[in-house]
């Protein structure tokens, strides 16, 4: 069964998609631009607040179905400048310390919005 997940903690889908899915016993998380829900800014200067807000973003359409981070199974990272990868792994590192999931990270042309960075996680 299908259940779309919606949050005003997370940024609002800006096309025809849900913020989540879940489909028992796993949740996808959409990609998540690195914006500030505190502010409703878009961060493309500074990678490592850029991660940072795209994580918790995910987080938040998590926690909507009711999981978390230590839930995660797998993610996707999409960069614009893998020359950032050091800086992102360092944030990223600070949330996945231990039994990290699976992980791909891939550089791409460009991203909604002129983003730096999307997230999405599988969550489980």
């Amino acid at each position: 069964m299908k259940t779309c997940i919606n949050t005003e903690k997370a940024p609002a889908a800006i096309g025809p998609y849900s913020q989540g899915v879940s489909a028992t016993p796993f949740v996808w998380t959409s990609g998540q631009l690195p914006i500030d829900m505190k502010t409703g800014e878009l961060e493309i200067r500074d990678i490592k607040k850029a991660t940072k807000n795209s994580i918790e973003n995910c987080r938040s359409v998590l926690e909507a179905a009711g999981l978390g981070l230590a839930n995660v199974v797998k993610t996707t990272v999409f960069m614009t400048n893998l020359n950032d990868f050091a800086a992102m792994n360092a944030v990223y590192s600070e949330y996945f310390a231990e039994n990290a999931p699976a992980r791909s990270c891939v550089q791409v042309a460009a991203l909604p919005k002129g983003a730096p960075i999307e997230i999405e996680m599988i969550a489980g």
